[in-house]
């Protein structure tokens, strides 16, 4: 008798210590590594920064096209800009520039 009331005094508090610590430690894991997690949120941030380069590279190239194109709307046309794209559309280069190829991998 007095072995099972020391038994029960002992087992059943490191039975509970040990439920609570795997519970704890199920919820850290899942904190953790969880779809919501910090690996989930560190994931997310490179994803946006990477979003937010692209946006702005992106905004960058559509203020080159929108200054591009008031050039050639404004009443006074750009004549360079007119004639290096009508050479780029059409093929041409003027008798006085210098051409040079380059290799498909340069």
């Amino acid at each position: 008798m007095v072995i099972r009331a020391r038994a029960r005094a002992i087992l059943i508090p490191l039975a509970l210590y040990a439920a609570t610590g795997l519970t704890v430690a199920y919820f850290l894991h899942h904190a953790n590594i969880g779809q919501r997690g910090l690996e989930a949120k560190r994931e997310l941030s490179a994803q946006i920064e990477q979003t937010r380069a692209e946006r702005d590279e992106l905004a960058r190239e559509r203020k080159e096209w929108e200054r591009r194109v008031a050039l050639v709307r404004s009443d006074q046309i750009d004549r360079d800009l007119l004639e290096e794209q009508a050479r780029m559309m059409l093929g041409r280069v003027h008798r006085n520039d210098l051409v040079i190829l380059l290799d498909a991998g340069e």
